[in-house]
C-alpha cells in the first residue's frame, strides 16, 4: 500500500497538494467541509441564492500567466485579470483534467488531528472527521493542512477607544458581502490592505461619504502597469528580483517609491508612506480618481470615536460616521491541530521556510498556503506541495526539522510569520529556494548555451511558473512552449481589434532582442 496523505481543504492549495501527492504516487484523501471546491474563489455562490448583485465578482490581482499551475496554463481567451467565477472555472478545469474530485470528500468537517501513540517511530497522525453528524476516525501516514489563514478575523477592538458607545453599525470586512448595506451613509473602513481599498471603491459607488483611516500609509500600483502590461508580468521578473534582492535596503525603498510615484504623487493624495514602514504596494486601478473626484478621502489612524463620529489623530474636527468597516486582517488559527503542533504567538509561527513545523520529531506535517506574497499565490502553493509531497515521500528533498534545540532563536534559515516579515520575502527568492529543493529551478547560464532564446525570456521576461517545469522532477515536456507563447495569450483577448495597415511587431522586436543579447553579454562577461 501507498503513504496516506490526508490534505485538509479544497481550495488552491488543496488542490494543489492532492494533485502532487498523486504525482509523487502517494495516496491523497482531500477533506473539504462545503460541497464544491475553490474555497476562497467560491464568493458568489456565498451571497444568498437568486439575489440579483451589482458586482458579483471579485477580480483577481495578478495576471492569468502569473498565477497558472506550472502545468496548466490558463485558455488563452481568458481576460488577463480573471474575475472569481472564471478563476473558479480554472479550477475546475484543474481537477477535471488530473482527476482530482474522486480523491475529495465533500460536506465532511476535519473535527481533530492528534499524533499516533507511535508517532515517534512512524510519523503518522490520528485525523478525525465528521460527516452527517458522525464521526469517523483515521489514520495517515501524513498531514497536509490546506484550510488557508483567512478563517478568523482580528477584530482588535480595544485599540479602538470609545467604540462601545458607538451608536451605528460596525463589521468586519470578512462579513462584508454586497455593497447594498452602504446605500446612502457615511462609511468608514479601517485598514487600508487590498480588502480594505476594494470595500472603500465599492462602497464609494452607493454611499454619501467615504473615508479611509490609515496609520501607515500606502503605495498604489494599478493592475494597468507600464505601456498598458500586467504590473506582475513587468515588476517580477529575474532582472528585477536581482536588483531588488541586492540593493542596500534605503536604496530598495527610494526605487519602489519612485517607481510607484510614476502613476500619481502619493503625497499629493494622502498616500505616502513613511520611511520606517517597508510595505507591499497595494493593487486597485480605482482609488486615485476616487480620491480625485471627492467620493474617498484618506484620514490617518483613529484616535477615537463618538456616540455617531470618530476623531482622526492630528485633526482637530470630528467626522460625523454610520458604519465602520474594519479591514484588520485575520488570525491564523488551526482549531483542530494541538497547540504544541504549530505554535502560533502574536501572529508568529514556527515554521520551517513558512511550511515544516520545526520541533516535529518526523516531518510528515506540512502547512500550505500561509505566507502572503507580493506575487500570485497559486504557483507558490503548488511549489510548496511539490516539495512537501517530496520530503513525505522521502525523496530527500531539503528539510531541516528535526532541527538543532537553538535553530528557532537563531532565525537565519526560518522565515517567521509575523505580518512584515512575510512581506519581505521576495516572491521569486522563495519560489526559486523551494525549487533548488527538489532540483526543479531553472540554470540561466547553463539554458544560456543550448537554449539562448530561452534563456533570455527566462531572465528579462517574466518569471512566469512554467520555467520550474522544465527539468527536474515533474518535468513538462510544453513548458518550453508555454513560455515562448505567454505573451501571445496576455494580447489574445485584448487585440480584439487590429487597425488596417498596422506595421508589423517584428523589426522592433529584433532591436529588443539585440539590445538584450547585448546586456546579457555585458552582465555575463563580468
Amino acid at each position: 500500500k501507498g503513504m496516506r496523505v490526508a490534505v485538509v481543504g479544497a481550495g488552491v492549495s488543496g488542490l494543489a497538494a492532492t494533485k502532487c501527492c498523486l504525482d509523487e504516487g502517494l495516496e491523497p484523501t482531500c477533506f473539504e467541509q462545503s460541497q464544491d471546491i475553490g474555497g476562497l474563489w467560491r464568493y458568489t455562490e456565498h451571497i444568498e441564492a437568486g439575489r440579483p448583485s451589482l458586482y458579483p465578482s471579485v477580480i483577481s490581482n495578478t495576471s492569468k500567466e502569473m498565477s497558472a499551475f506550472s502545468d496548466f496554463p490558463f485558455p488563452e481567451h481568458f481576460p488577463v485579470f480573471l474575475p472569481n467565477a472564471l478563476l473558479l472555472d480554472y479550477l475546475r478545469r484543474y481537477a477535471e483534467h488530473f482527476s482530482l474530485r474522486e480523491h475529495i470528500r465533500f460536506g465532511t468537517t476535519v473535527v481533530s488531528i492528534r499524533k499516533h501513540p507511535e508517532f515517534a517511530t512512524t510519523g503518522r497522525w490520528n485525523v478525525v472527521t465528521e460527516a452527517g453528524g458522525k464521526q469517523t476516525s483515521h489514520v495517515f501516514d501524513a498531514v497536509m493542512v490546506c484550510s488557508g489563514s483567512f478563517s478568523e478575523p482580528s477584530l482588535p477592538l480595544q485599540c479602538f477607544p470609545g467604540i462601545e458607545r458607538f451608536r451605528g453599525q460596525y463589521f468586519h470586512s470578512r462579513q462584508y458581502k454586497h455593497p447594498d448595506v452602504f446605500q446612502g451613509k457615511r462609511v468608514l473602513v479601517v485598514g487600508m490592505g487590498n480588502s480594505g481599498v476594494d470595500v472603500a471603491v465599492e462602497a464609494s459607488r452607493v454611499a454619501a461619504k467615504v473615508t479611509i483611516s490609515t496609520t501607515r500609509g500606502a503605495w498604489l500600483l494599478g493592475r494597468v502597469f507600464d505601456h498598458g502590461y500586467p504590473w506582475d508580468m513587468i515588476l517580477n521578473t529575474r532582472l528585477m528580483s536581482l536588483i531588488k534582492t541586492n540593493l542596500p535596503g534605503p536604496l530598495s525603498w527610494w526605487l519602489i517609491n519612485y517607481k510607484v510615484n510614476q502613476w500619481f504623487n502619493h503625497e499629493n493624495y494622502g498616500l505616502q508612506p513613511e520611511k520606517r514602514y517597508f510595505l507591499v504596494p497595494v493593487l486597485n486601478d480605482d482609488l486615485p480618481s476616487c480620491i480625485l473626484t471627492g467620493r474617498i478621502t484618506i484620514k490617518p489612524g483613529v484616535k477615537e470615536f463618538k456616540d455617531n463620529s470618530v476623531l482622526f489623530h492630528n485633526c482637530p474636527e470630528e467626522e460625523p460616521i454610520d458604519i465602520v468597516v474594519f479591514c484588520t486582517g485575520y488570525i491564523i488559527s488551526f482549531p483542530f491541530l494541538e497547540e504544541s503542533v504549530v505554535r502560533v504567538e502574536n501572529k508568529h509561527a514556527s515554521l520551517y521556510k513558512y511550511v515544516f513545523p520545526t520541533h516535529l520529531q518526523k516531518p510528515t506535517l506540512a502547512v500550505l498556503g500561509l505566507i502572503k506574497p507580493f506575487g500570485a499565490i497559486m504557483p507558490m502553493v503548488e511549489m510548496q506541495a511539490r516539495w512537501v509531497s517530496r520530503v513525505f515521500k522521502g525523496r530527500g528533498a531539503n528539510v531541516s526539522p528535526p532541527m538543532p534545540p537553538n535553530a528557532a532563536q537563531t532565525k537565519l534559515d526560518m522565515f517567521g510569520l509575523t505580518f512584515d516579515e512575510v512581506l519581505k520575502t521576495e516572491w521569486l527568492v522563495y519560489l526559486d529556494t523551494l525549487a533548488s529543493f527538489i532540483g526543479a529551478k531553472p540554470s540561466v547560464l547553463g539554458l544560456l548555451c543550448t537554449d539562448p532564446w530561452l534563456a533570455l525570456t527566462i531572465f528579462f521576461g517574466p518569471c512566469s511558473p512554467y520555467q520550474y517545469r522544465l527539468g527536474g522532477p515533474g518535468r513538462w515536456e510544453g513548458a518550453r512552449h508555454a513560455i515562448l507563447t505567454q505573451w501571445d495569450r496576455v494580447l489574445k483577448p485584448t487585440r480584439t481589434r487590429v487597425p488596417a495597415g498596422s506595421p508589423s511587431s517584428f523589426p522592433s522586436l529584433l532591436t529588443v532582442v539585440g539590445f538584450l543579447l547585448l546586456l546579457a553579454a555585458m552582465i555575463f562577461g563580468f
